[in-house]
């Protein structure tokens, strides 16, 4: 076949078609990349210095909003599409891991217990007592946490009051047995949540009761063979565990405290300070993945998402109730829509209070993870960059609604009617008759 050659007027007139057409479907494509990138990020010097970072993760659902950004493909839109979410055995493999940096084969960042920065940045949890800075960049979520307790109590229902189940303890207790309390890291939110719980009925959690770390996804498996009595975590593993009928939900953290702070997204100071816009890139990415996550039109995805292998890896009904607000005690109490299911955006979620820092190292020195003299104004000032999220919040365009006016929520009340001014974190100290520290 003989090969036919364009006049060039003929390949003029096409090029210059293509050319029109090229260029309106550039345009289109760079209309679009506006609408889904972040302003600037396509000039050059306004991109992350870096595309990735090592994340690590701990299966609980409060990490939801890493594994959207990861599934979803926003952290590749703001940038970063070598962003590695990499699951944890425990908070302290967390702890060991944000010390040795990607550098060392460790991670930059992480889901973390919004106590695990300062306790590591102050050198308290850490080997040798070497601290290692970290940032608080924002707030993972309010609410969703659970003491559960075990299928021996179920007559007793325990909820609130936790006085008959201080009863059950000291029989057990005579009878020669020993009684435990599990949480999940010492210091961390699930060790002060079950403190306040017992400390409130009047069970010392230091002497009434034994106090035992024990990994998240964990507490199921020791809960049946009778490790503990009672236990706090983040799901699905309260539910896992109703549905496996080893125990029953005594109460959500919520009702301790309406509209908790939990968990955080954490960064080593020296990566943040290294890459500051691919810190703000994650940043802005998990402030969009916790918008999504919140959508009660995406609740069932999330927890579809959730239950994957590389993230939860548990059947989706462990996850799916609770995630979308419905919660089945086991002891036949069902509550639908319960105002304390967890919070990803709504209601300030993912602001981080200095005043919300402030109650959580008051209640490490009630416990005496710091000295009663600590400067806890110090090392918020340098661990929690609410800063950083107020500028994310901007270049998101962020509605004023969901941006707090201060850096302070204010009083706080709990269920027992104890209440924590952060201007005189002394006095609530001094109002608590369980503790380890004089006032």
């Amino acid at each position: 076949m003989t090969k036919r050659t364009r006049r060039p007027s003929e390949t003029i007139g096409l090029n210059r078609r293509q050319l029109m057409k090229a260029a309106g479907s550039t345009a289109a494509l760079l209309a679009a990349a506006k609408l889904n990138f972040p302003a600037g990020a396509f000039a050059q010097d306004a991109g992350p210095e870096v595309k990735g970072a090592k994340l690590g993760f701990i299966a609980l659902t409060d990490a939801t909003p890493l594994f959207v950004a990861k599934e979803k493909g926003i952290f590749a839109k703001y940038g970063m599409p070598d962003v590695e979410v990499q699951k944890q055995a425990s908070w302290g493999t967390t702890r060991d891991n944000l010390v040795l940096g990607s550098e060392g084969n460790g991670i930059d960042g992480a889901h973390i217990l919004t106590p695990m920065p300062y306790l590591i940045s102050a050198g308290k949890v850490t080997q040798n007592n070497q601290p290692t800075p970290m940032y608080i960049l924002a707030r993972l979520n309010l609410n969703g946490q659970c003491i559960s307790v075990a299928k021996e109590y179920a007559d007793l229902k325990v909820g609130i009051d936790t006085a008959p189940f201080k009863t059950a303890l000291e029989k057990k207790k005579t009878s020669g047995k020993s009684v435990k309390a599990a949480m999940t890291f010492p210091g961390g939110t699930h060790d002060l949540w079950i403190r306040y719980w017992l400390a409130a009925g009047g069970i010392d959690p230091d002497k009434d009761i034994e106090t035992i770390v024990v990994p998240p996804p964990q507490m199921v498996a020791n809960m049946k063979v009778g490790t503990m009595d009672c236990f706090c975590v983040c799901e699905p593993w309260n539910l896992q565990l109703i549905h496996q009928e080893i125990g029953y939900t005594a109460i959500t953290t919520g009702e301790l405290w309406d509209k908790h702070p939990e968990k955080s997204f954490g960064m080593r100071a020296a990566w943040v300070d290294k890459y500051p816009k691919a810190a703000k890139a994650l940043l802005m990415a998990v402030m969009e993945a916790q918008q999504w996550s919140e959508k009660v039109e995406n609740r069932e995805e999330a927890a579809v998402i959730c239950a994957k292998r590389q993230w939860i890896n548990c059947p989706v009904e462990d996850i799916t109730d609770r995630m979308k607000g419905k919660f089945d005690y086991g002891t036949g109490r069902i509550v639908d829509n319960s105002p304390q299911q967890m919070r990803f955006w709504k209601d300030q979620a993912s602001y981080p209070f200095q005043s919300h820092d402030l109650w959580f190292l008051t209640e490490d020195i009630r416990w005496g993870k710091y000295e009663a003299n600590f400067d806890t104004k110090a090392l918020i000032a340098k661990v929690n960059r609410e800063d950083m999220w107020r500028d994310a919040a901007k270049t998101l365009g962020v509605a004023t609604a969901d941006v707090p006016a201060f850096t302070s929520r204010g009083k706080e009340t709990f269920f027992d009617g104890k209440v924590f001014d952060p201007e005189n974190p002394a006095a609530y100290l001094k109002s608590l008759a369980i503790k380890r520290v004089e006032v």
